[in-house]
């Protein structure tokens, strides 16, 4: 049972989950189909977003493939254009799409590479939610982007300049939306997970790591709450659908942090 009871929570919703073909926009996306919304899942990996539709629709659920770049701003005005176009509004939207980039020392990262990790992880934030507020304007709504540990609590890990930067815009820019559209009714918030399975280290690079890393030693032990385990990206996933959720109806402008603690020990 979905938290405040009904597994039909969202149904006649219609919500935007970028970075739907992995990961928690995936599991996120998933679960709020389930949860009886249509819902445009939003990628540029084709084949793995096609793959993720057919499973939700496979479960008796509906979800329109859009395939964009988030860092495109044509490509997501015509996502979003589409997908309002099919459902005939917008009520939730979830900006999980984001990169690793290039990690490594600071002088060994390239402009370019620096400019391509702000692009997708922070504009590509921006441009969802540039085409996208009109239309959660017109009846209200709730957002939620995901961000990370890294930049919002904990700053341990090397070499993640970009990364970390982005994560944190993202968190500002929550919390300036959550004001501007509050007179609306729309909710705007974030949750910053810790490690958890997800691919997104396929699309980074670490580079001379070895010149940069912290020598910190972290206490005994694993962190208890997850014994050392990372976050599954369900768990995450069950955390945006309570935030998009009626039930978090006086919540907006937060950051909540989803790592088993390990952000308070790792900070």
């Amino acid at each position: 049972m979905a938290i405040g009871g009904s597994t039909m929570r969202f149904g006649g919703r219609v919500a935007l989950v970028t970075g739907a073909a992995s990961g928690i926009g995936r599991a996120s996306a998933s679960m709020i189909a389930r949860g009886g919304a249509l819902v445009g899942c939003l990628d540029c990996d084709e084949g793995h977003l096609r793959e993720v539709v057919r499973e939700i629709d496979a479960r008796g659920a509906t979800a329109l493939p859009l395939v964009a770049d988030v860092s495109d701003a044509a490509a997501v005005d015509a996502a979003v254009a589409g997908l309002v176009e099919r459902g005939g509004r917008l009520d939730i939207v979830v900006a999980s799409a984001g990169i690793n980039g290039v990690w490594g020392p600071i002088d060994e990262i390239e402009p370019a590479e620096w400019d391509h990790t702000i692009d997708v992880n922070l504009k590509g934030t921006f441009l969802t939610l540039k085409h996208a507020t009109p239309h959660l304007r017109a009846r209200g709504g709730a957002v939620v982007i995901v961000s990370s540990g890294q930049g919002t609590r904990s700053f341990t890990q090397p070499g993640s300049h970009a990364y970390a930067c982005s994560k944190a815009a993202q968190a500002v820019l929550a919390k300036k939306l959550a004001l501007e559209l509050a007179r609306h009714k729309v909710r705007v918030n974030v949750v910053c997970p810790g490690s958890t399975y997800t691919n997104i280290n396929a699309s980074g690079v670490r580079r001379s790591m070895d010149k940069i890393t912290l020598p910190i030693e972290y206490p005994d032990g694993k962190v208890l709450l997850k014994e050392g385990r990372k976050g599954e990206p369900e768990q995450v996933a069950r955390l945006v659908s309570f935030l998009v959720s009626d039930d978090a109806d006086l919540i907006s402008g937060s950051e909540v942090w989803i790592d088993g603690t390990m952000s308070l020990v790792m900070g």
